[in-house]
């Protein structure tokens, strides 16, 4: 799993055009008024630069994130605090997730971000670190690039970006269920341009891979979205969202 380490600073400008994070948050919260959620204790993992955890993370009273890259979790931190939001924010493997003890009333889990782990057992294991770190009658909402997204839209494909100051080169090899994201940076600094590069893994689970783990953690599926609008997936979803009850 990649760290982020590099482009941290960037990350929010390439995928501002993608993602309404608005939007999202809007949705979740939507399902928190519907299951009466207590808005106390809100989790956010793989928080990264902290979009998603400081628009939720105002309507609770005690905020947590947590991101495998410092670089980002220096991003989310000012971000909630320009937002006087008192956020705690560790830096952890979700997948060896352990708040001693802490338990939350909502957690997300948003981007894609469990596509990043890559052995099944360990997609269990995040599962039932969830359960754990979750309240009963807690929600745990996340979702992920579905199998069509990653073997298609993504599989073996080349795609480029270019605008004034930055210029990125993505390529991607599909097989055995993993997609390797190779990406070339060209970030413009004064009349030069600085290039770093950038290697992603995320493994395409099929629909009934996952519900299964989520069973074997004894957490309950409640809704499933495409892509957050409340429609049934389809054949062609590229993202689907999963709405967890405990």
């Amino acid at each position: 799993m990649s760290c982020y380490s590099n482009f941290a600073n960037i990350y929010d400008g390439l995928v501002k055009e993608d993602i309404d994070y608005f939007k999202w948050s809007e949705i979740i919260l939507d399902y928190c008024n519907k299951y009466k959620i207590n808005r106390m204790n809100y989790l956010d993992l793989a928080c990264g630069t902290g979009n998603i955890t400081e628009i939720i993370g105002e309507n609770f009273s005690d905020v947590w994130g947590v991101d495998l890259s410092p670089d980002m979790l220096s991003e989310c931190e000012i971000k909630l605090r320009e937002k006087n939001i008192l956020g705690n924010l560790i830096c952890q493997d979700i997948v060896e997730l352990d708040l001693s003890g802490k338990k939350f009333d909502l957690i997300t889990c948003c981007l894609d971000s469990v596509n990043y782990i890559l052995e099944y057992e360990n997609l269990i294991e995040f599962f039932n670190r969830v359960c754990l770190h979750l309240n009963e009658g807690g929600l745990f909402i996340f979702d992920m690039n579905s199998y069509y997204k990653l073997s298609n839209i993504l599989g073996n494909n080349t795609y480029t970006y270019d605008e004034e100051d930055l210029f990125y080169v993505w390529e991607n090899v599909f097989e055995e269920e993993i997609v390797d994201m190779y990406l070339t940076f060209f970030l413009k600094k004064g009349e030069s341009y600085n290039r770093f590069d950038e290697v992603h893994r995320e493994r395409a689970y099929r629909e009934e891979e996952i519900e299964r783990a989520i069973q074997k953690s004894k957490l309950n599926i409640l809704h499933i979205l495409d892509n957050y609008e409340k429609n049934y997936i389809k054949d062609t979803t590229e993202r689907i969202a999963y709405v967890i009850g405990k």
